[in-house]
């Protein structure tokens, strides 16, 4: 009888969360607390459980994730006086580091970046034009996640 891992059982609800929130992120452009946050909790259990990064690197994971995109977020909205950076992809990005630990931040940013720039490059036309960053953080998240 085979026994499932609960490295296995985390990865397939994180990809259910990452499928949902990218859904919703396409079409609404936002990222739900109700599916964010119990991220950032499940990440923080599994790092306690060791099934993770150490707890430590989990932790400030989170903290770092939320606080550079909500910094980035906060000077964007300061200096444009419109929304660039929302709530929703600072929360992500602290469930990320919850998950990975604060090291592969940046990985995941540059993971992300770069794919969601070359799409806004070859399909968008005006500056008013939006994407769904969320989507590419989910992609970069996941693929990370299953690298190992």
């Amino acid at each position: 009888m085979p026994i499932i891992s609960v490295d296995l059982i985390a990865d397939a609800v994180l990809l259910g969360f990452l499928g949902a929130l990218a859904w919703v992120d396409l079409r609404q452009f936002r990222l739900p607390d109700a599916l964010t946050l119990p991220l950032i909790v499940i990440g923080l259990g599994l790092a306690l459980a060791g099934h993770g990064p150490p707890p430590l690197d989990a932790a400030l994971g989170a903290v770092i994730g939320f606080a550079v995109f909500w910094t980035l977020g906060a000077v964007h909205f300061r200096l444009r006086r419109v929304e660039g950076l929302g709530m929703g992809d600072a929360k992500l990005l602290a469930a990320a580091g919850a998950w990975l630990g604060w090291q592969m931040l940046p990985w995941l940013v540059l993971a992300a970046s770069l794919p969601a720039l070359l799409f806004a490059l070859l399909t968008r036309h005006g500056r008013e034009d939006r994407i769904a960053f969320g989507l590419w953080l989910c992609l970069g998240f996941a693929g990370l996640r299953l690298a190992g």
